[in-house]
């Protein structure tokens, strides 16, 4: 299903088929009434071309619709601090705030034999923004995300996850 592009919403860009199936787990968990905020795109197949995608046809849309949030989800295959950065010198200075750069800090078939199958990996995720816990996010292979963790609790998970 596709978003209400004129309400706020939030976008994922996955790399490859494991993280479009962590995020389909996450989006899973968002509520019935809140999930037209919230999207998985297709594969990108590949970190470079997420940031491709990203960057040609994305960035014009972000600067389109100014109520859209992304996260790239990507696989740092062990180089977090490389990859990382050049991820976010894809991010036009005017976008910062509205992208977001996750993903396993090697690959997310690492996470399984501890978190389950991907999916169930993406509803602890989202278990852990509902509930404003780290169990999942607190994984050794994913708490280098805790920088974009605190920047999604502040934009993002009160658009999916609102309080009563």
């Amino acid at each position: 299903m596709s978003v209400n592009k004129d309400r706020q919403h939030v976008l994922v860009l996955p790399e490859d088929d494991a993280n479009r199936q962590v995020a389909n787990g996450f989006y899973n968990e968002v509520p019935w009434n809140r999930q037209r905020q919230m999207q998985v795109l297709s594969v990108a197949r590949g970190w470079v071309n997420v940031l491709d995608i990203f960057r040609l046809v994305h960035v014009p849309e972000m600067r389109r619709y100014l109520t859209r949030f992304i996260v790239l989800l990507i696989d740092f295959d062990n180089q977090q601090a490389g990859r990382l950065q050049q991820a976010r010198d894809s991010v036009p200075g005017d976008l910062t705030d509205r992208v977001f750069i996750l993903g396993a800090l090697s690959e997310p078939e690492f996470l399984k034999p501890i978190l389950g199958s991907y999916e169930e990996i993406g509803a602890k995720l989202a278990k852990d923004c509902r509930e404003d816990s780290d169990d999942a996010w607190g994984h050794a292979l994913l708490q280098h995300n805790a920088h974009e963790l605190v920047r999604l609790r502040q934009y993002v998970f009160p658009l999916l996850f609102p309080t009563a």
